[in-house]
């Protein structure tokens, strides 16, 4: 994947949710000509912030994931601090060839962390 291009309520708030929680690195943060906020995040995937008043109406399925380059513990750790900071967790999966978490940004967007054996 090379980017994700995301319509936002609060550019600062989801930059702020995607550089604490996925590893988004503020000193690659840059906005455009036409406004949308560039960062880049793991796996050198590019995260394209554009905000919009607009509501924002997502279907039930649309999600998208970064995978745990660790182990499961990773993302059972990471499952906890999400739970401790009061982020909400939508679903998790805990199998011994299949780990993870997916929760929910400010936007509503669900993203899922996870782990799998190679």
């Amino acid at each position: 994947m090379a980017h994700i291009a995301l319509a936002v309520g609060d550019q600062k708030r989801s930059r702020r949710f995607y550089e604490r929680y996925f590893e988004f690195d503020a000193s690659t943060a840059r906005v455009a000509d036409d406004g949308v906020l560039l960062i880049e995040g793991p796996d050198g995937v590019l995260l394209a912030l554009a905000e919009t008043d607009e509501a924002i109406r997502l279907p039930s399925f649309l999600h998208f994931g970064f995978r745990a380059a660790g182990s499961p513990a990773e993302v059972r750790a990471f499952r906890d601090r999400l739970a401790g900071d009061d982020i909400e967790i939508v679903e998790e999966s805990d199998e011994p060839d299949y780990v993870s978490v997916k929760c929910r940004d400010p936007d509503g967007y669900v993203i899922e962390f996870a782990w799998e054996p190679e």
